[in-house]
């Protein structure tokens, strides 16, 4: 008798369906929501995608690289790129200096420091660009005095380059701040302790802890200046030839009717778009790879 009660329990064990996890989802719980989420990117992401090339080539290849023999399409190429060479330096060195100031000191005014970070993602680009208007314009604050030395900001190239950093400033501080602030400061601290300076302690040793950070923040940083349009309209005057970004360019060539052309511009800047995708899923990918070579 006593030899049947373990051997009914054993029964009973072995009989019972195993326990879910807590973390598991029933079956169809996962492919709802997983044919939810392919469908809204294939509908909101995909779609307008394949619309932009397929509108651009819609009259051939020949129509599509005529669009860019134009030479103000030619202009607004090249001013975004000497915007974006110009403003994703600048924001590289502010990016990391902000970081390094918030993560690894303590000091009066810390939290005002990132609120000012952050500021231009609470802020309309359109209203930033006015502010450089209120200040720079002809009836701004330095107006006159600009003027007066012949120097020229707003509807020029120097205000959309201080238009553009304005909007892309947060990009590579808010990426290094967490990784820094999650790094803590031991390294710095034993690097100093060794005899090192405060150069050779960011190039040896800070550096290389937050190079894949830093490229992350750099690519998006590009990415955003590239593809400003609110501030940019503002302070760039739309003068054809001159102060067009590609953006704005588009935005011309979709006025004029001239879709195929305005398509062809915008597909460009979806495939920059694509690179700095695939620029960025490379950078995960080796920062995974050094992370489990790592450990």
């Amino acid at each position: 008798m006593a030899s049947a009660i373990p051997q009914s329990l054993t029964s009973r064990r072995t009989a019972a369906p195993p326990a879910r996890r807590a973390t598991q989802d029933p079956a169809w719980v996962r492919w709802v929501l997983t044919g939810i989420a392919l469908v809204f990117l294939g509908f909101f992401l995909v779609l307008p995608l394949a619309a932009v090339f397929a509108e651009a080539l819609r009259r051939g290849v020949g129509a599509y690289f005529a669009a860019f023999v134009d030479a103000d399409a030619w202009s607004a190429i090249k001013l975004t790129l000497l915007v974006a060479a110009i403003a994703v330096p600048c924001n590289l060195v502010f990016g990391v200096a902000a970081a390094w100031c918030v993560a690894k000191f303590k000091f009066p005014g810390k939290s005002l420091l990132i609120t000012l970070i952050d500021l231009p993602f609470a802020v309309s680009p359109v209203i930033s660009g006015l502010l450089y208007v209120l200040v720079f314009g002809l009836q701004g604050w330095l107006g006159p005095w600009l003027q007066e030395h012949d120097l020229k900001v707003i509807f020029a190239v120097p205000g959309i380059v201080l238009a553009t950093v304005f909007v892309t400033f947060p990009f590579v501080a808010r990426e290094l701040i967490p990784l820094m602030q999650s790094q803590g400061t031991d390294e710095e601290h034993a690097a100093l302790t060794l005899g090192a300076n405060g150069w050779q302690t960011f190039w040896r040793v800070t550096l290389p802890n937050i190079k894949w950070g830093l490229f992350y923040g750099i690519i998006l940083c590009n990415a955003r200046a590239m593809g400003e349009f609110g501030a940019v309209s503002v302070v760039s005057g739309h003068i054809r030839g001159e102060t067009n970004t590609m953006p704005l360019h588009v935005e011309i060539l979709h006025n004029e009717f001239n879709s195929v052309a305005a398509f062809a511009v915008a597909s460009l800047l979806a495939l920059l778009a694509l690179v700095t995708l695939v620029l960025k899923s490379m950078i995960e990918w080796r920062h995974a790879r050094s992370l489990q070579g790592g450990t």
